[in-house]
């Protein structure tokens, strides 16, 4: 992929016109934001990227994509060297990891550049308010090459390395994508204040410094209702989100599912294989219990080797199949992973008892419910292990 990276850096350094004297005050009045930005933040960031257990949103991207919209792309890759170089500092990341995405960086910088200079800008201190709305087209086809070219180069490497990659883990959840979102903005923004009025970038330093403190906050609020283990919602998480999944299904009159999904003999894993390998097996049934369920499903850990899932609008018809489907899945699959002395193994053939309780057949608030699922679990397993029952209708 590095060496692949040469052919994109020299398509668009062979468009690039020399860098002139204004190029060089804007790179300097970049360079300066971003530095006090990195050095500002960067014990905030340390923490940030040492809590992050999926892909990371560089903040930076304030500095970069506004290069990508006023810079020859020379420039705008240099200001990426810049950049990077101090980010080694808080990176923490082995050597290979760090050069790789400093060059998907570098890459997207060079080809964003690219794209936006093909298209035809105008000089934006002349621009009608007809012209004005066309850029403003331009910067989003601008921002949408920057993002894409980031997600294949990186993506793609996350997806091949994964032992089960997941569209969170891969492309980040949706707080993530937010984030990169608003980022990207305040980059237009800073893009614009270097043209119109340079000294005003000052204000944008500040607003970064602020921003990244945000999105730390935003990572702490995040990780008190996430496991770590599995990137599902916790307990605490989950019974959030249940409970106002069950008050709009009870104002509509509807009925919702509860399935208590536990591994069987997940110990035997962890004797077997060793720790490491039973959060890999953990990993992958969340990530297989996200891609069996609905969008408006809630899905979560309720501990140890134990999930949790609510299925709103389910009736006990369609509760039964979509247990069905996460037992016949979790016993299919087949999870690499590596055993006590390191050495790579498969574990396959495991499977999961499953209790089913019904709103409001079973119970009419989210504990019973709960202590309702629990129940059919025990007669699962006690029935054999690797099947679903419901729970019984209370008198």
């Amino acid at each position: 992929m590095e060496v692949l990276s040469i052919a994109g850096f020299t398509a668009a350094f062979a468009r690039s016109p020399l860098p002139v004297g204004q190029d060089w005050l804007t790179f300097a009045i970049l360079g300066a934001g971003a530095t006090a930005h990195i050095q500002f933040t960067h014990r905030q960031e340390e923490r940030r990227r040492n809590r992050t257990q999926t892909v990371l949103i560089d903040l930076t991207a304030v500095w970069v994509f506004p290069a990508t919209l006023v810079l020859p792309a020379t420039l705008a890759v240099l200001l990426v060297v810049v950049i990077r170089v101090q980010r080694w500092f808080t990176a923490r990341r082995p050597a290979h990891n760090f050069v790789y995405s400093s060059i998907s960086h570098g890459l997207a910088a060079a080809l964003a550049n690219l794209a936006y200079n093909s298209m035809g800008p105008q000089d934006w201190q002349t621009l009608t308010v007809p012209g004005s709305l066309r850029e403003f087209g331009l910067i989003l086809v601008t921002a949408l090459v920057y993002e894409v070219v980031q997600v294949c180069y990186v993506g793609g490497i996350l997806v091949l390395g994964s032992h089960a990659p997941t569209l969170r883990t891969v492309l980040g959840g949706k707080a993530d994508n937010l984030l990169e979102a608003v980022t990207i903005g305040l980059g237009a923004v800073t893009a614009v204040l270097v043209v119109v009025l340079p000294p005003s970038v000052a204000i944008m330093a500040v607003v970064t410094v602020v921003f990244n403190r945000l999105a730390e906050l935003d990572q702490l609020q995040d990780a008190v209702v996430t496991d770590p283990k599995t990137g599902l919602l916790n307990m605490r998480g989950w019974t959030e989100s249940a409970d106002r999944a069950l008050n709009r299904v009870r104002r509509a009159g509807s009925t919702l599912a509860v399935l208590m999904v536990d591994l069987d003999h997940f110990k035997w894993i962890n004797d077997t294989y060793g720790h490491p390998a039973g959060d890999d097996v953990l990993a992958a049934i969340a990530s297989t219990l996200s891609g069996v369920t609905r969008p408006a499903d809630v899905v979560g850990r309720f501990g140890g080797e134990e999930f949790l899932l609510l299925l709103p609008d389910a009736d006990t018809a369609a509760a039964e199949l979509a247990a069905e489907r996460v037992r016949t899945t979790v016993a299919a699959l087949r999870i690499p992973t590596t055993d006590k002395r390191g050495a790579q193994v498969t574990i396959s053939g495991r499977t999961a008892s499953i209790g089913v309780a019904v709103f409001p057949r079973h119970a009419d608030d989210l504990d019973g419910l709960l202590q309702a699922a629990d129940t059919a679990v025990y007669e699962a397993k006690e029935a054999g292990r690797n099947r679903v029952r419901f729970a019984p209708v209370p008198r």
